[in-house]
């Protein structure tokens, strides 16, 4: 159920970036910053955070290695401004996926659920910023979460691009 309604977030988040130029991907409503590219990317990196380094212990992955995160907290929204929109829909869909689609963190959720639904979602295996303990179901919660808070952005962002808005 909460691979599902993580599916249905994601669905919604892709069909709001579905047949954007790159200076649409790039624009952004006063006097706010964010902008549909940046949320791409912000979505990429937190699916690999939360998946791959945090429930499966593994070491950041490209391109994150390579991010120069002294430029500030928001370096993944920012830095999007010159990537162009196909490695930014690729850089998504290489991490998040959606039902019948690979994606690292579906791989992750499918490989830590292999070891039984029961023990994979109530175990508390990943270590969270060293405060404490966070289950797979508890990362399942959040990133729900973090793209339905993102999604309602994303609506605020495309409409005034074409009108375009809901689900």
């Amino acid at each position: 159920m909460l691979l599902g309604f993580l599916d249905c977030q994601r669905a919604t988040f892709e069909w709001k970036c579905r047949g954007l130029s790159d200076d649409q991907l790039r624009a952004a409503v006063p006097p706010a910053s964010r902008m549909l590219g940046g949320l791409l990317k912000h979505l990429a990196y937190v699916g690999d955070y939360w998946f791959t380094q945090v429930v499966a212990g593994q070491p950041p992955a490209e391109p994150w290695t390579r991010q120069d995160r002294e430029a500030g907290p928001d370096w993944d929204w920012h830095s999007a401004a010159g990537d162009p929109g196909g490695e930014l829909r690729a850089l998504w869909a290489g991490r998040a996926g959606r039902a019948g689609r690979a994606g690292r963190s579906r791989a992750v959720a499918g490989s830590q659920l292999a070891q039984g639904e029961a023990a994979a979602l109530a175990e508390a295996p990943c270590v969270w910023d060293g405060q404490g303990r966070v289950s797979l179901r508890w990362v399942l919660v959040h990133m729900i979460g973090e793209y339905a808070r993102h999604n309602g952005h994303a609506d605020l962002i495309r409409e005034p691009i074409d009108g375009q808005a809901g689900e």
